[in-house]
This record gives C-alpha cells, sequence and structure tokens, in this order.
C-alpha cells in the first residue's frame, strides 16, 4: 500500500501551523508480545474497533516527522526497555506520547526516548494509553486531527482537549512498575514520567489527580500548555522544556513554572530558540539536541541516578 497523501490545512493564525503536509499509510499492528496490559482482565475487542495502526509522515511548521502511530486504543499497556544491568542505575521513567488525544506518537516521543534513556542506565516504559474515538477512515481521522490542532492553538482553549482514561492508565502505570521494581531492578521511590505534548497533559494530570505515592516522583513536562495550575504543596520536581517559537503555546508566557516556583516546588525550564511544536527527542540543527542529555543531567543532579536498589 502506499502513502495516501493528504493536505491538512489547520485553522490557526500562526505561520506554522497554517498547513500540514500529511502522508498516511495504514499497517499491521507491530509486535507487542513484551507489552504489558495494564487490565489484563479487559474483553477481547470485537473486530474492526481495536486499535488502528499506521505510518505517517508530517511536515508542521518547520518539523519533519515520520511516525509509526497509532490511534482508538482501547486496551492500553506499557512496553519494557531495560537497561544493560551492568549500568543501571535504578531509576525508571514511564513515557507518555503525544498526539492530542486523538493517536500517540509512538516513534518520536515513545520508542526513540525510551531506547535513549535505556542507553543511558535509565529503566524506560512507554506508555499507550486510551484515546479520544476518531474516524476510522485516514481522511476523516486528519481531518479531525486538523480540527483539534486548531482548537488547541485558540488561548484558553486547550485544557478542553482532554481524555480522562489517558490519566487513570498513567496512575495505573506507575503502580504496575512499582509493583515489579524487584523483577525489573528499579527502585519505586524513583520512579518518574516523561511526557510530550497531550503526554505532558497525561502526565501533569497524573500528578494533580495522584495522592502521595500514587504520583510521579518526578516528571519531564515537554511542549506541554504553559497556562496556569494549581499546584499541590508536595508536587514532585518538574523538568520542563518548550520551543520559543512552539506553534501551539508560545504565547502562554511560562505561568505552570512561575507555579512551581512559587508553591516552593524544584523545577528547571528550557526554553528553546527554535523547535517548533513535537520535536521530540530533539530536532536536528536546533538546542532541543540537547533535551536528553538535559533531562538526564537533571535527574543526576537531583540524586536519581546515584544509586542502585
Amino acid at each position: 500500500m502506499k502513502l495516501l497523501p493528504l493536505a491538512l490545512t489547520l485553522a490557526v493564525a500562526t505561520p506554522a501551523f497554517a498547513q500540514s503536509d500529511v502522508r498516511i499509510e495504514g499497517i499491521a499492528a507491530p509486535d507487542q508480545s513484551k507489552a504489558v496490559a495494564l487490565y489484563p482482565d479487559q474483553p477481547v475487542v470485537a473486530a474492526g474497533q481495536d486499535e488502528q495502526w499506521s505510518h505517517m509522515q508530517v511536515t508542521i511548521g518547520t518539523n519533519a516527522m515520520d511516525n509509526i502511530m497509532v490511534r482508538n486504543v482501547v486496551r492500553p499497556t506499557i512496553t519494557p526497555y531495560l537497561p544493560d544491568p551492568a549500568k543501571a542505575t535504578g531509576a525508571a521513567v514511564i513515557v507518555a506520547p503525544g498526539g492530542a488525544f486523538m493517536s500517540l506518537s509512538m516513534t518520536s516521543e515513545g520508542s526513540d526516548v525510551a531506547r535513549w534513556l535505556a542507553d543511558h542506565g535509565v529503566a524506560a516504559f512507554v506508555l499507550k494509553y486510551r484515546l479520544n474515538v476518531t474516524p476510522r477512515d485516514d481522511k476523516a481521522f486528519l481531518g479531525a486531527m486538523g480540527a483539534r490542532f486548531a482548537d488547541a492553538a485558540k488561548p484558553g482553549a486547550v485544557r478542553t482537549i482532554e481524555e480522562p482514561r489517558a490519566t487513570q492508565d498513567a496512575l495505573k502505570a506507575l503502580e504496575i512498575v512499582r509493583s515489579r521494581s524487584a523483577t525489573w531492578g528499579i527502585d519505586p521511590a524513583r520512579t518518574g514520567m516523561i511526557g510530550f505534548s497531550a503526554g505532558a497533559m497525561t502526565t501533569l494530570n497524573a500528578t494533580l489527580e495522584g495522592k502521595g505515592e500514587q504520583r510521579p516522583a518526578f516528571i519531564g513536562y515537554i511542549y506541554g500548555p504553559m497556562t496556569q495550575v494549581a499546584v499541590p504543596a508536595d508536587a514532585p520536581p518538574m523538568f520542563n522544556a518548550i520551543a520559543m517559537d512552539d506553534g501551539l503555546f508560545k504565547g502562554q508566557g511560562f505561568a505552570i513554572v512561575e507555579g512551581w516556583r512559587k508553591a516552593g516546588r524544584p523545577v528547571e525550564l528550557h526554553a528553546y530558540e527554535r523547535g517548533d511544536h513535537g520535536f521530540g527527542a530533539g530536532k536536528p540543527g536546533t538546542t532541543t539536541m540537547g533535551l536528553m542529555p538535559q533531562f538526564f543531567a537533571w535527574m543526576e543532579a537531583r540524586g536519581l541516578l546515584s544509586k542502585r536498589p
């Protein structure tokens, strides 16, 4: 099957999002034999109602992305990426990809990030969380996705874009990873999350809705909305990164960072000059390529890598 070219026009004012070129091809689901079901007792999904996998090539603004994506997820999982025991630090990170709660970018915001972490001694778990239901037809799906991006770019509208089940899945993933800490060689007290775009929102919601040891021990909040939230008195440390030319959130300021600071909670901000929205683990030719090394250095500075379990 050839890639289906579709021009996806987004009705937003920002030049970077004025026109996105999208090419999509449905593919068979990849091997998921290592994935761990969050809810193993879920009933089997009827044929034609299960998740849909695609190879998608997207150009949004200055970012060109070649990704494997999934949508209409109904059976959430985590997929472990474990480090070589010889260099394992005992730290663990759940990786939450983005996709406007309509799809998940499983490569650039999922497996690429998880493999980088595992290569550096951090156990990583890619979270495939439940999503808003979308049209099964590719062209109709892309039209709905374009409308969602347009809504996300409107001032004050982004908090209306949500999927409560994603938060439930994030908290369940944290519970499972911690419960199997001995098996996976990790420290439950050093188990955090990093999320991208909608995955950042999911990470934040797990932080705000989880109580005490339920929530992540630390979070990476990567190009999520920057608007103000009510920060818990015991909120975990936050690593926050965004590009100053982000096509969705560049006009929002840094209220979420200020909220963490005013609450007396640790927070670090990286505001890259260029990178737009969706740079994943780093966009070549920009300083966003420092994202993963900087996140790792931040973890090390906080003592998260200093001991094995």
